[in-house]
């Protein structure tokens, strides 16, 4: 999952860029990079014969989604989806599929970045110019070694779900030990950590106002910003205006996939939430078309209501 540095683009240049789940950059390109998640995740061993710089870098190229998924088992795929409207007077989102708990693979990503900042935030510190590279690298292009810096830094689970109570989640279990790509979450606490990040009324609930503005700024930030090969999923359900974090990875006991993606999107002129997580997927590539086709339904109920 992890990609080579590159530029800092537009917010949006992502967005105007961005492949969906049949494209070949989807295939290509971000499909490649999935075995690197796996590494981090602890549920994927070294493959022989794989090049050095897949199981470090996996850079866009290095292997290919349809290579990973030959001759694997058939599964039945299960997802869940939720969504609020951010503009809407609904407090609780709407849940298709069974609120039940799935591996976060790399959409944790945000959360170990919210529990960073908020516990700069309780220490009167900025995030330091090392853990800000981090975070970027982390947010923008997943990196995995990124993340297990500031997986440590935060102090693991326990940092981890210490800050979950304060940001309002109840259902997110954090990874064992390094494992981060093992916590486990519910569509519905990814939508209480989405508000922590993008829900600013004065209304909101005490979870969504325990970071306070510059740190959601900045996350908000770096969620507009990520690659474009990896701007898929719930962005399907909008306009250019999102903001997102994906996660992939391959169990090795089934060769099935669990795909994820949460973000903020643009649809009829609102701001939505959305959480889709999925597993038993047979391949990558059915994964981002499973995730992608059930948030713009989700989305399309939200708005016809």
């Amino acid at each position: 999952m992890p990609h080579r540095p590159s530029p800092l683009p537009h917010p949006q240049s992502a967005g105007r860029r961005r492949p969906h789940g049949g494209h070949a950059a989807v295939r290509a390109g971000v499909l490649a990079a999935a075995l690197a998640t796996l590494f981090a995740a602890g549920s994927l061993a070294p493959a022989a014969a794989t090049p050095a710089s897949a199981s470090a870098s996996m850079g866009p190229g290095t292997a290919t989604a349809d290579a990973l998924a030959v001759a694997r088992p058939q599964g039945k795929a299960r997802v869940t989806a939720a969504v609020v409207d951010l503009d809407g007077t609904g407090r609780e989102p709407a849940v298709h599929g069974d609120d039940t708990p799935y591996d976060t693979a790399s959409i944790v990503k945000v959360d170990i970045l919210a529990t960073a900042l908020l516990q700069a935030q309780d220490s009167g510190h900025d995030l330091t110019t090392q853990e800000r590279a981090q975070a970027e690298a982390m947010i923008r292009r997943s990196d995995n070694t990124a993340a297990n810096a500031l997986w440590r830094r935060i102090g693991l689970a326990p940092g981890l779900e210490a800050a979950n109570k304060r940001l309002g989640l109840t259902s997110t279990k954090g990874g064992p030990g390094v494992k981060w790509g093992l916590t486990r979450t519910t569509a519905s606490d990814q939508i209480r950590l989405l508000r922590a990040v993008f829900d600013t009324r004065p209304t909101s609930p005490a979870g969504s106002t325990a970071l306070n503005a510059a740190s959601r700024s900045y996350l908000r930030t770096l969620m507009t910003r990520v690659v474009g090969e990896q701007a898929w999923g719930v962005s399907a359900a909008g306009g250019s205006g999102w903001a997102l974090k994906n996660g992939w990875l391959q169990r090795n006991t089934t060769g099935l996939w669990d795909v994820n993606s949460v973000g903020r999107i643009t649809a009829g002129g609102h701001h939505y939430l959305v959480a889709v997580l999925s597993d038993g997927n047979t391949s990558m590539k059915d994964g981002v078309a499973l995730v992608e086709r059930e948030a713009r339904a989700a989305v399309t109920s939200a708005t016809a209501h």
